[in-house]
């Protein structure tokens, strides 16, 4: 993996976390990180910048790139991803920069409760999701005025016609750079508009649940029950009286079923999206009524859990996703498996859904020493595994 970083003659060592799980082709930054930073530096838009009396708001920052080049700006970092807040906390600490000088905030952070000014530059990553950029934008009217500078980066593909609308909207007047190394420039100037309430969370409803979800502007699949749950759902286990953890829940759907059909199971939903354990906390309240069998837990795979207990969960359901941040790949799956593996109790299972060209069956026999497929169409697999008993 290449880990130099320059600019402007500055080096940083940035890593992509977790890097012992990354392949050696895996860079921490992009062409629209460096675009962005040589347009700040170059126009000097953060001089005399270095204190929370002019704010400078760093939004979906994947790897730390940008929060690590201004750390002494006193950045307010935002994100939804728990990878990206652990990857920037990483990387300061490599290059031994101030932890303290960044605040660290969720996607779901109110901006009004941490500035009591108004932003000076924001700097945005184009996020995957649209819905995500709208309500982050949304976000933001309340901490501008006409002096902000708002400025986003992004690979070429995904400068398009919806982004620059969602900008025009909720923002004011926007314009592009022209292309660079791929990437491209977003400056928008904020003209005082107000939006109506956000439209997020949404709410879905489908005949296969007998509740419906509530879903955060992130949550995957946030407008309708994704064909991979679809399946998982119509061959869940008997949960009865077990510690059952949803691992990767997104909105809670396996989760909140767990606990809708069997009435003394308790489930641990993991997601490493701030957005996906909120829906499914609420998801859990509007159905269930209380959270008494149920906790949450924001985390990379499983860590976080693995760092409080291990070999004391009875079942672990997962539908593996096979990307990270832009990045198709996986060893995010790789790693919930063995985080599962660590997690259950001998002779605990682990249940899985996944496309059937992926590699998931070779896996989980090397892992597991072998596996049973439950159920399958023509584009899913349902396996299950079991931990050796001692």
């Amino acid at each position: 993996m290449n880990t130099h970083f320059t600019v402007f003659e500055r080096n940083l060592h940035l890593e992509r976390y977790p890097a012992k799980h990354q392949h050696v082709s895996l860079q921490a930054w992009d062409a629209a990180d460096e675009y962005i930073i040589e347009h700040v530096e170059t126009c000097s838009l953060l001089t005399n910048s270095s204190n929370k009396d002019t704010p400078v708001i760093v939004i979906n920052d994947d790897f730390g790139a940008l929060t690590c080049w201004f750390s002494d700006k006193n950045p307010i970092f935002i994100s939804d991803s728990w990878i990206s807040h652990k990857s920037v906390m990483t990387n300061l600490m490599i290059n031994g920069l101030e932890t303290d000088n960044v605040e660290f905030c969720d996607a779901l952070t109110d901006l009004k409760d941490i500035i009591n000014t108004k932003a000076k530059v924001v700097l945005i990553k184009i996020p995957r999701s649209l819905a995500l950029l709208e309500q982050q934008l949304i976000t933001l009217q309340s901490v501008l005025d006409k002096d902000s500078t708002i400025i986003a980066a992004g690979k070429v593909k995904t400068v398009q016609n919806s982004v620059l609308k969602l900008f025009e909207k909720y923002i004011g007047k926007t314009t592009t750079s022209l292309a660079k190394k791929k990437a491209r420039l977003i400056f928008s100037k904020y003209d005082g508009i107000k939006t109506e309430k956000s439209p997020y969370p949404t709410i879905v409803s489908d005949p296969l649940i007998p509740f419906s979800l509530s879903n955060h502007a992130n949550v995957f699949c946030r407008e309708h029950l994704d064909i991979g749950a679809r399946i998982l759902l119509k061959n869940l286990p008997n949960a009865l009286d077990k510690k059952v953890i949803d691992l990767g829940c997104g909105n809670g759907v396996i989760g909140v079923s767990i606990l809708d059909q069997n009435k003394d199971a308790h489930v641990t939903f993991v997601d490493e999206s701030f957005m996906a354990v909120e829906s499914a906390k609420e998801n859990v309240m509007n159905h269930i009524g209380n959270l008494d069998r149920a906790t949450f837990i924001v985390s990379n795979c499983l860590e976080e859990l693995l760092k409080v207990e291990s070999s004391n969960y009875d079942i672990v359901l997962c539908n593996p996703p096979f990307h990270q941040q832009n990045t198709i790949t996986d060893h995010v799956a790789h790693q919930m498996f063995n985080d599962a593996k660590m997690a259950l109790k001998h002779g605990g299972e682990l249940r899985i859904v996944g496309n059937r060209h992926l590699d998931y069956p070779i896996k989980l026999k090397k892992l597991f020493g072998g596996y049973e497929v439950i159920d399958s169409n023509k584009k899913f697999s349902i396996l299950s595994t079991y931990k050796a008993r001692q």
